[in-house]
């Protein structure tokens, strides 16, 4: 059997806020652990019918990346579940959803340029 093994490794400072963030996987091109700036991680816990989750970013994570970031974990999640259950209503939903977001973030970006 087949294994694959994805670590996260975080540094924090004194006050416990993440100041890096580094991963690995066994089955990403390349040995060397690499840095980012954020990252989300989502357990289904199928015993109490939930989802547990990790989201941590370093300090340097700029607010319009961070944005940018959600709205692509939720592009990820309208394919996943497209894949996973074949449920193209949902998916549709969410991707309206990604590019309503999308348009609120280029519009917030004109206003920002424009100041």
């Amino acid at each position: 059997m087949k294994e694959s093994e994805i670590k996260l490794r975080v540094e924090l400072d004194q006050e416990n806020i993440p100041e890096k963030i580094y991963w690995n996987a066994t089955d990403k091109d390349g040995d060397q652990e690499e840095e980012t700036k954020s990252f989300s991680l989502s357990i289904w816990d199928h015993n109490n019918k939930s989802t547990l989750r990790i989201d941590l970013w370093n300090k340097e994570m700029p607010l319009d990346e961070m944005k940018r970031f959600y709205v692509d974990c939720l592009g990820g999640l309208a394919q996943s579940v497209l894949n996973s259950t074949g449920d193209e209503f949902m998916s549709t939903a969410m991707n309206r959803l990604c590019e309503k977001l999308v348009k609120h973030l280029e519009e917030e970006n004109r206003n920002i340029q424009q100041q």
